[in-house]
C-alpha cells in the first residue's frame, strides 16, 4: 500500500472515530450530534499548565520522524547507547546526619541492599567535612557514584574528598570515580539556599576539569523551580538558561566549550503524572543538546540527569498514598531516561516521629520502590521504551517547544541572572503556582487523601518541621492547614467540628450527595453526622438537630426532591436550632422560595472548597 493510501485510511478511520465520539457525547449531553461541531473530540481534550493540549486519541496522523538511537545527538532517546540494561538507572539515596559512624552504617547497609549511588549532605549543620573519610569507610569509590551537597562548604568538601582519594589504596581505577560536587549557585539564588558564589563555582569547575576522575562541579537544580510551583516547561526552560550561564562563565575564563559542558549535571523533579514526567526528561535532553549544538559542541550535550521525586506533591495527610505517588514518579523518570533516581521517603513531608515507623523503614520503602521497578518489572532493560508512541513523541515535542520558548524569553531579558533580578522567573512561576492552587482548591485537580477521599479518622499531627517537604510549596498545604485547625479543635473540645446532614428521600436518592458532602467536609477536618433519611416535620428534624449538637446542616437529595421539600426542610431546620443551612447541589434546584425557606449557601463540585471550608470552620469556632 502506498503512503498516500495509508494516509487516506488513517484519515478515514479518524473520521469514523470522530463520528463515534460525537454520538456518545451527544447522548450524554442530550443534544443533537450536529450541535457539537466538526471536531467533537476537542471536548475531551485537556490542557497542561504549559498550555500543551493533550488529545483523547493519538494515531498515525500524529507520527513524528524517528529520533536517532540513544547516545546520539540530540540525545532525546538517552544520553548513552551502552548503559547496562541489566542494571538500568542508578538507585540513588540521600544521606543526612552529623554522626559519621552512624551515617557510615546506614550507607553500607544501603549499598548492600540495592543502592548504587550516594547523595551525601555535608558541611554546616550536617556531616562535618573532615568526617567524610569515616562516613565513606568501606565504600568502593570507583563503583558508587557520589553527589555532595555542601552548600557554602562545597570547596572544603571537594578538597576533603580529593584528599580521601589520595589516601585510599582500594581505588583501582581513578578514571572510574564519578563525583558531583553539587555547586549550584545559580539555582540556589532563586530558591534562597546558601551556596558558593558563582566565582567560587567557576574555580571548582576549573580544578575539577583537570582531574583524572570524572568530576562534575556544577549542578543545575531544577527542583528549585519545581518546588516553587513551576510547570515542567518552566522548570526546564529556567534550568537550561542557568546551565548556559554557567557555560558562558567557564568559557570566559578559558575553558574549552566541550570541557565546560562536561562540568554540568541536571537535577529535575519527577511527579506522579507519569506521561508528563517521561516527556519532560526526554525533552530536557533534547533542549540541552540543542544548546550544545549552538555553542559548537553537539556531541558534548548529554549531561547526566538526576531525578528526584517531587517534594511538592508529597502530602502530610494519609501519607501512605505518597508511596503510590513516588512509584509513578520513579516509573516516569526511569522510562524517560534519567541516569539516577532518588525517591523521597513517603513520610518526608511529616514532622519527625509523626508515624509509628522507623527511619530505616521509610528509607527501605523508598529504595525498594526503585528495586521492584528495576528487578521485578525490568523497566531498565529497554532504553527509551516510550519511543515511537504517538502520544509520548508528541508530548515530548510540545514540552520541548514550550520550554524553549520560555528559555528564549529569559535570554531576551538578558540571560538567567538578569531575568532573575527583573522578577521574570519569580512572576512567571508564581502565576503557575496560583493556577495550580486554584485547581486544587476547586478540586478540579485531585490530591488523593487530601481534597478527595480524606481520612478524618487519622491521628492528629504533632507540631514540628518536616524532613524534606518544607522546602517546597506543597500542593496539599491549604487543605492541610484546615485539617490542622480541626486537630486543634479536637484537642480543645474532645471532638471534631461537626455538621449535620439532612438527607431527603430514600437512600437511593440522597446517597450521591451525602457522600459528596461527607467527603467535602472531611477535606476540611469537619465531621458529618448522617441520621439517615429525615421526614420533613419539625419533631423529626428537631430531634436530629438535638442529637447531633450541630449548628450547621447540609440538605442532601435530588434536584426533584429539593423542588418539593427543600424550602420546608430549611425552615424546619432553622426552627430546630440550625443557624446555617447549606444545600448540596445547585441554587437553581431550590427554585423561587421565600427567605425563610431559602438555604444560606450551596455546595457544588465547582466551588472553591478551601474558601468554603474556611468559612465553615470560622463559623464553627475552629
Amino acid at each position: 500500500m502506498s503512503l498516500a493510501a495509508e494516509a487516506e485510511d488513517a484519515a478515514r478511520a479518524y473520521a469514523q472515530w470522530q463520528k463515534a465520539v460525537a454520538g456518545v457525547l451527544a447522548k450524554s449531553r442530550r443534544v443533537d450530534p450536529a450541535e457539537l461541531g466538526p471536531e467533537p473530540q476537542r471536548l475531551l481534550e485537556t490542557t497542561t499548565y504549559d498550555d500543551v493540549t493533550v488529545s483523547p486519541l493519538y494515531g498515525e496522523l500524529d507520527e513524528h520522524p524517528e529520533a536517532p538511537l540513544p547516545g546520539a545527538f540530540p540525545f532525546v532517546r538517552g544520553g548513552s547507547a551502552t548503559r547496562d540494561v541489566t542494571v538500568g538507572w542508578l538507585v540513588s539515596a540521600r544521606f543526612d546526619g552529623t554522626d559519621a559512624k552512624a551515617l557510615n552504617e546506614r550507607i553500607i547497609d544501603a549499598l548492600g541492599n540495592g543502592v548504587s549511588a550516594l547523595w551525601l549532605r555535608t558541611g554546616a549543620d550536617a556531616l562535618p567535612v573532615d568526617a567524610l573519610g569515616t562516613a565513606l569507610d568501606g565504600v568502593y569509590l570507583d563503583l558508587a557514584p557520589i553527589t555532595l551537597d555542601a552548600g557554602v562548604d562545597t570547596a572544603a568538601a571537594a578538597t576533603a574528598f580529593y584528599t580521601l582519594l589520595d589516601t585510599r589504596t582500594d581505588v583501582a581505577d581513578r578514571a572510574a570515580v564519578r563525583l558531583a560536587l553539587g555547586a549550584a549557585p545559580l539555582t540556589s539564588a532563586f530558591s534562597g539556599r546558601d551556596d558558593v558564589t558563582v566565582a567560587e563555582a567557576v574555580d571548582l569547575a576549573l580544578a575539577a576539569a583537570d582531574r583524572g576522575e570524572n568530576v562534575r562541579a556544577l549542578t543545575v537544580d531544577g527542583t528549585a523551580f519545581h518546588n516553587a510551583g513551576a510547570s515542567d516547561a518552566e522548570e526546564l526552560g529556567a534550568s537550561i538558561a542557568a546551565a548556559l550561564a554557567h557555560v558562558r562563565d567557564l568559557v570566559a575564563v578559558g575553558l574549552p566549550v566541550e570541557r565546560a559542558l562536561g562540568q554540568l549535571e541536571f537535577r529535575f523533579s519527577a511527579t506522579d503524572d507519569q506521561f508528563q514526567t517521561i516527556a519532560k526528561f526526554r525533552a530536557a535532553r533534547q533542549l540541552w543538546a540543542r544548546v550544545a549544538q549552538v555553542v559548537g559542541a553537539p556531541d558534548a550535550g548529554n549531561a547526566p540527569q538526576h531525578a528526584v521525586t517531587s517534594a511538592a506533591m508529597m502530602a502530610q495527610r494519609d501519607p501512605w498514598v505518597n508511596m503510590l505517588r513516588t512509584t509513578l514518579a520513579t516509573f516516569g523518570a526511569g522510562i524517560g531516561g534519567a541516569d539516577s533516581v532518588t525517591v523521597l521517603p513517603f513520610d518526608a513531608a511529616l514532622p519527625a516521629g509523626s508515624l509509628d515507623v522507623s527511619e530505616s523503614f521509610s528509607a527501605r520503602i523508598a529504595r525498594n520502590t526503585q528495586l521492584l521497578l528495576l528487578e521485578e518489572s525490568n523497566l531498565g532493560r529497554v532504553l527509551d521504551p516510550g519511543a515511537g508512541s504517538w502520544y509520548v513523541e508528541e508530548l515530548t515535542a510540545q514540552v520541548a517547544a514550550k520550554s524553549w520558548e520560555f528559555f528564549q524569553q529569559i535570554e531576551a531579558a538578558g540571560g538567567y541572572l538578569a531575568a532573575l533580578d527583573a522578577g521574570l522567573l519569580g512572576e512567571r512561576i508564581a502565576a503557575t503556582r496560583e493556577r495550580r492552587a486554584s485547581d486544587i482548591a476547586h478540586r478540579r485537580t485531585a490530591v488523593t487523601g487530601v481534597n478527595e477521599f480524606p481520612n478524618l479518622a487519622e491521628n492528629p499531627l504533632p507540631a514540628g518541621a518536616a524532613t524534606a517537604g518544607d522546602i517546597a510549596v506543597r500542593y496539599a498545604a491549604p487543605f492541610e492547614a484546615l485539617r490542622d485547625r480541626s486537630d486543634a479543635y479536637l484537642a480543645a473540645h474532645g471532638a471534631r467540628p461537626t455538621v449535620l446532614l439532612a438527607p431527603l428521600g430514600p437512600v437511593a436518592e440522597h446517597n450521591v450527595r451525602t457522600t459528596f458532602a461527607t467527603n467535602l467536609l472531611a477535606a476540611g477536618g469537619i465531621a458529618a453526622v448522617d441520621p439517615g433519611p429525615l421526614d420533613v416535620d419539625d419533631d423529626t428534624i428537631a430531634a436530629a438537630v438535638r442529637e447531633s449538637g450541630a449548628t450547621i446542616a447540609v440538605l442532601c437529595g435530588t434536584d426533584a426532591r429539593y423542588g418539593e421539600h427543600a424550602a420546608d426542610a430549611t425552615a424546619a431546620l432553622r426552627r430546630g436550632g440550625i443557624t446555617t443551612v447549606l444545600l448540596a447541589g445547585p441554587e437553581k434546584a431550590v427554585g423561587d422560595v421565600g427567605a425563610e425557606g431559602r438555604p444560606d449557601g450551596f455546595l457544588t463540585a465547582r466551588i472553591d472548597a478551601v474558601a468554603a471550608l474556611t468559612d465553615l470552620l470560622n463559623t464553627l469556632g475552629a
